[in-house]
């Protein structure tokens, strides 16, 4: 738990500190990991994560994964980093390789774009890690044979998962604790799954309330750190992550850089995850299956895997409302409640889809304003995991043209209102739909994403 001091601390003030050290790293022959941080000498935190059941670790794994063990310790530390945003870090435990600091500068300034635009920040915070660590041989990649697939309960990590299923590779599912929708989509697969817990230092919250800063983190490349540690210690050749190529694209530009709300999930973290886990001495390979598709292509696809439709949620809002209902209905009045619907809705009878949220919402007009911004108009695209702003208009040209959709209230004032706005060529529906040939995909597996996301 975290040091005495922090749990009666009753005033924090974040400019009162100027380094975050990482202090230590373990892990357990049980594969109990314990991380260790510390802002200045002041305050101690303590991070611990178990990995999956069965999991064995001895002293040649733990040789063998240090350097994925020291990639999570760097990347959750953003956590506590964020508390008071101070100047530098301090690499006690060693310092990261050339790659894994190019990576870990990213995260902890514009990872942290989103955090500092909304606590009103006088600029990105830009610590430096400084970078002397030994550089190993880049490992060489296996034929994939085994993929561990990360899922969080939505339509994404469905279709990520079905198409690799497709590949007919030995697939297992990956998550970091066991919320109502993710435990029903691997129910609905039967795949197998290991899961793994995660135990943020309770000192946190007791510095929120003290005056902390508070905000969205990177979680994405904390999620993927800790799977590339199960795949490499439980025998998978590759991770295989949910992220489509619209998660690269920004919210806002603020402080000379594009913030994102989903950067952690962009190509760009991507390519540079994948370079410090091969820099590491890691043979796991790294990358999304859905990045050459956009979330309306994702949405396609998923429309035509029906079993998962009464298992599958998205929506964020329930989690901040109630963390007991985390990922086990919609709240249907959300950014992201609105945009899964939208990208659905071309794909899916207006009743089944009221079947699976419980409403209509393209046909109630108090939801208008919010269906308007998904395309940016009335202001900047939500901060929120939803798609480009010429995907959102892409679904609405589609509805227009679609008898089961147009005469909905909301479809009629987006195609009356919003639409006018914007050039002709905006929201092409067939430019949307197209797969990019930007990405990291094996070529092992692009047959079978074609055959998934092309159509």
């Amino acid at each position: 738990m975290a040091a005495e001091p922090t749990q009666h601390l009753d005033v924090f003030d974040p400019a009162r500190y100027g380094v975050l050290r990482f202090v230590e790293r373990q892990i357990d022959e049980h594969g109990h990991i314990t991380l260790r941080y510390s802002l200045d000498d002041e305050i101690e935190f303590v991070e611990q994560f178990q990995l999956p059941g069965g999991t064995r670790v001895t002293d040649a794994d733990r040789a063998r994964v240090d350097g994925l063990l020291s990639l999570l310790h760097w990347v959750a530390g953003v956590s506590y980093f964020k508390t008071a945003a101070p100047d530098a870090v301090g690499c006690e435990t060693g310092e990261p390789p050339p790659a894994t600091a190019a990576l870990l500068e990213a995260l902890y300034s514009e990872g942290l774009g989103e955090f500092a635009y909304v606590n009103d920040l006088p600029a990105l915070p830009r610590p430096r890690f400084p970078s002397g660590g030994h550089i190993a041989a880049s490992a060489n990649h296996r034929p994939l044979s085994r993929v561990l697939v990360p899922v969080g309960g939505g339509k994404d990590s469905v279709v990520a998962l079905e198409t690799v299923r497709r590949s007919h590779r030995d697939v297992s599912l990956f998550s970091v604790g066991d919320p109502p929708a993710i435990a029903r989509t691997a129910a609905v697969s039967g795949l197998p799954r290991l899961i793994a817990h995660r135990q943020i230092d309770p000192g946190l919250a007791v510095l929120n309330r003290a005056g902390a800063l508070n905000g969205h983190i990177p979680i994405t490349a904390i999620i993927a750190c800790v799977a590339a540690l199960t795949a490499e210690l439980h025998g998978f050749d590759a991770v295989a992550l949910a992220n489509e190529r619209s998660a690269s694209s920004g919210n806002v530009t603020w402080d000379g850089v594009d913030v994102n709300h989903q950067f952690s999930k962009s190509l760009r973290v991507e390519r540079l995850m994948a370079a410090a886990i091969a820099e590491l001495a890691s043979a796991v390979q790294l990358f999304s299956v859905l990045r050459p598709a956009s979330e309306l292509a994702i949405a396609r696809a998923f429309a035509r895997f029906e079993a998962y439709h009464g298992a599958f949620t998205s929506c964020n809002a329930i989690f901040r409302l109630d963390p007991a209902l985390r990922a086990a209905s919609w709240c249907c009045d959300c950014p992201k409640c609105r945009f899964v619907f939208l990208v659905l809705a071309p794909f899916t009878d207006p009743a089944h889809l009221h079947d699976v949220f419980g409403c209509d919402m393209l046909d109630s007009e108090r939801q208008y304003p919010g269906f308007a911004l998904l395309t940016a108009t009335g202001g900047n695209k939500p901060f929120e995991c939803v798609g480009e702003e010429e995907e959102s208009l892409a679904a609405i040209r589609m509805l227009a043209a679609d008898p089961r959709w147009r005469e909905h209230a909301v479809v009629r004032r987006l195609v009356a209102e919003v639409l006018p706005t914007f050039p002709a060529s905006a929201g092409s529906p067939s430019e949307t739909l197209a797969l990019s040939d930007d990405h990291l995909v094996p070529a092992e597996l692009l047959a079978d994403v074609r055959a998934v996301l092309g159509a």
